[in-house]
């Protein structure tokens, strides 16, 4: 039985050091033979102790990745024609709930510019069928474009209605949308102008969907594709 008189024995050599997460007073020595266990991570600061096993970048090795542009060729390509048309068919078109402000812009740029498209797209055939009654071959020249121009007008209309549900081929469909539109303003300037003034039927209406093509390969974009895919 100890007394009050007797003093406290010193730590012997090979005792047990602090426990883990309790911190030890300032100046604290471990004992003589101690070994630290395995996965053991000395402080990098006073006061802090890292867990065993916890994993830190060391140097040279990279740490967490930020968001950015990052291009992957998508995988939920469509495997039959309804998964071509948009869900629910076309009453949904304006229905833009959950989707970050650069797809919602995105969007609806794909979606009036389609629209407008298809429009003008009618109006110049009427002007095209006229027109072969005194230059057939500049008509027929002309009647080539502006098919072109309307079906490049309805496919973007659908496609994107197919990047608001998060199909990443569809956003990689109208890239490619957009490069045919900058090769058919090309032929169409080429060519006197043509007579479409639908998306591939001008120069504004490229710079138009470049801007789409832009806002959808934005890291935030991106991050809302991710996660609609893991989702899935």
């Amino acid at each position: 039985m100890s007394t009050p008189d007797e003093a406290p024995q010193p730590q012997q050599p090979g005792s047990q050091p602090p426990q883990p997460g309790n911190v030890p007073p300032a100046g604290y020595q471990p004992p003589q033979g101690y070994q630290p266990p395995q996965g053991y991570q000395p402080p990098s600061q006073p006061g802090q102790y890292s867990q065993p096993g916890a994993s830190q970048p060391g140097p040279g090795q990279p740490g967490p990745a930020q968001p950015g542009f990052h291009f992957e060729m998508p995988t939920d390509g469509p495997r039959n024609f309804n998964d071509v048309m948009p869900q629910g068919g076309f009453s949904g078109m304006f229905k833009t709930q959950g989707l970050p402000t650069e797809l919602k812009v995105s969007y609806f740029i794909w979606v009036i510019s389609g629209l407008l498209g298809l429009l003008f797209g009618l109006i110049g055939f009427f002007a095209v069928i006229a027109a072969f009654a005194f230059a057939p071959a500049f008509a027929a020249i002309a009647l080539v474009l502006l098919l072109l121009a309307l079906a490049v007008a309805a496919a973007q209309v659908i496609l994107a209605m197919k990047m608001k549900e998060g199909k990443e081929w569809a956003r990689l469909a109208l890239t490619i949308v957009a490069a045919v539109s900058l090769l058919l303003a090309i032929f169409g300037a080429a060519n006197g102008g043509g007579s479409g003034m639908g998306l591939g039927g001008n120069w504004f209406g490229f710079l138009v969907s470049a801007v789409a093509v832009v806002l959808m390969w934005l890291p935030n974009s991106q991050l809302w594709f991710k996660a609609v895919k893991g989702q899935v």
